[in-house]
């Protein structure tokens, strides 16, 4: 288990061990086995041509990034040679996330992951964040992603 240090403290290595024991765990159990072909990636900062393919100010904060085939779209012949999915973590912006928000790092890592993997769903930004706002008020809510995977529809709850 990677001890837990202030955002300013943590090393690169420090941060992957950490990520790595996370995994997929901020997402329901009953629910972690529907995450396939997805890989878990690390970049120190957003890149300027992610930043630009988003049109992102440069004071624009991103945490995190998914990038696939949400499962609400996948059809029968998806996986034939397809690459995995990728949820990337910005280490930088989630260290200063944390730092400013007085959060521990590791909370911060498993509400992007959170966040991510609910668009791995099928969720657009705003109905997650609609969900986050709900769950930071205290609200007992479920992500209703539409998660059709043959012929499987389902709830994730935050």
């Amino acid at each position: 288990m990677v001890k837990e240090t202030l955002a300013g403290d943590m090393s690169p290595s420090d941060f992957e061990s950490l990520v790595a024991e996370i995994g997929f765990s901020p997402v329901p159990e009953r629910f972690r086995s529907l995450i396939t072909n997805v890989a878990l990636l690390i970049e120190d900062d957003v890149p300027a041509e992610t930043r630009a393919q988003m049109n992102l100010p440069d004071d624009a904060t991103l945490l995190g990034l998914y990038h696939g085939m949400p499962l609400s779209v996948r059809g029968d012949g998806y996986g034939l040679g397809q690459l995995p999915d990728t949820i990337t973590l910005y280490r930088e912006p989630i260290l200063d996330a944390a730092f400013e928000d007085r959060m521990p790092v590791r909370r911060v890592i498993e509400e992007t992951i959170w966040h991510e993997v609910a668009h791995h769903f099928g969720l657009e930004e705003d109905e997650v964040e609609k969900r986050e706002r709900e769950k930071r008020e205290g609200a007992h809510i479920e992500l209703r992603g539409c998660v059709h995977k043959k012929g499987l529809e389902t709830d994730l709850e935050a």
